[in-house]
């Protein structure tokens, strides 16, 4: 059986280790120093404080009851990491996108060079060195060490309180060497966690970034449909309309970019469905189409972390750099330029629909 140390108790990091505890493995779930709460509330309780607040108020599974970790996991603060870190066979980063940076620059320094690290985070970071080049958060990893560290990550449509709620899934995760992903597919797959298994990081960890950013235009039509209904009361044409829109420029993009558009892009579709449908993105996609400006949107959602905002804004930094080398054409993307609009020159609503009309012959 294998020790696993999880960083960062969030709500995906805390969900991962499901499968794994199922399987008979010890999981030390080690806190960020912003979550003292949860791990506090986690050694008196056993319970995970913010997956049993998000199931109280949500009503995802039906189940109105806390959320109970499994025993072979246990609570640690931040100050325990390194004595956590001994012995383990494998670590996990569970920081969101907001804290890939804190996570690079105080644990990565850290980490034995022989102890794979598997990333549950989704996201792209600007290059810095060629223009209009993403590159994925295990490549960005890599700059903060001298170790020969190898680094996982895992992929696909998946959010973390279905995964508590063992709803069936298919995941893929990537990295480096074939033998060690199939050792963590032995660790992790369950009769509800399917795992894929694939050596291109980039290009799975490119199409399951940017679907954070085309969740929220999506999600815009659920609030135009309640604004024009008077009610909760949703229209899926439009919906569809947009979904489709954001399929293609997620495609477009990814093989702008190198990313293996044809072998990969059904992980960015599948995980774009799960998040319009039960992320935290779709939350303030619903409130900017309502037509309230992000920094309103905003306010009323004060306390949540949306990874969408950061992943649009360097996917539309992207687009806009990738035009100007002349290796895109910046009219192929209106979606995400409108959404772009929304998030950072504060303008409301006004889904440009006749930009995605297309004619074809031939």
């Amino acid at each position: 059986m294998a020790i696993i140390t999880v960083i960062c108790a969030g709500m995906m990091g805390t969900a991962i280790t499901y499968p794994a505890a199922q399987n008979g493995h010890t999981i030390r779930l080690v806190g960020s120093p912003l979550d003292n709460e949860i791990i506090e509330h986690g050694q008196k309780t056993g319970e995970h404080l913010n997956l049993s607040k998000y199931r109280k108020n949500n009503d995802t599974s039906g189940v109105d009851a806390p959320v109970v970790t499994p025993d072979n996991v246990t609570f640690h603060y931040f100050e325990e990491m390194e004595q956590c870190i001994k012995g383990a066979d494998l670590i996990i980063c569970g920081v969101s996108s907001f804290g890939m940076e804190w996570f690079c620059n105080n644990v990565i320094p850290k980490l034995p060079g022989d102890v794979p690290l598997l990333s549950i985070s989704k996201g792209m970071v600007d290059d810095g060195e060629n223009k209009g080049h993403l590159i994925s958060y295990p490549e960005y990893m890599l700059r903060f060490t001298d170790k020969d560290l190898k680094i996982y990550a895992v992929g696909g449509p998946c959010t973390s309180y279905e995964l508590v709620d063992k709803d069936p899934t298919e995941v893929t995760f990537c990295g480096p060497d074939i033998k060690t992903l199939r050792w963590l597919k032995e660790i992790f797959e369950t009769d509800y966690y399917h795992i894929s298994l694939s050596t291109d990081v980039f290009g799975v960890e490119c199409t399951v970034a940017l679907k954070n950013a085309y969740a929220l235009g999506v999600a815009l039509a659920i609030g135009m449909s309640y604004k024009r209904e008077g009610k909760v009361f949703e229209h899926y044409n439009s919906q569809a309309g947009i979904f489709a829109q954001a399929s293609k420029e997620m495609y477009l993009l990814l093989d702008a970019l190198g990313g293996t558009a044809e072998r990969n892009i059904f992980l960015g579709v599948g995980d774009l469905y799960v998040t319009v449908f039960g992320g935290r993105n779709r939350k303030l996609g619903t409130l900017l189409g309502q037509g309230y400006t992000y920094e309103e949107a905003m306010n009323k959602l004060s306390g949540i972390t949306l990874e969408g905002v950061v992943i649009s804004e360097r996917t539309a930094k992207a687009v806009q750099q990738l035009s100007a080398l002349g290796k895109i054409d910046i009219k192929d993307f209106p979606l995400i330029m409108h959404i772009n609009e929304l998030l950072f020159e504060n303008k409301r609503v006004n889904v440009p629909w006749k930009a995605f009309e297309t004619e074809y012959e031939g």
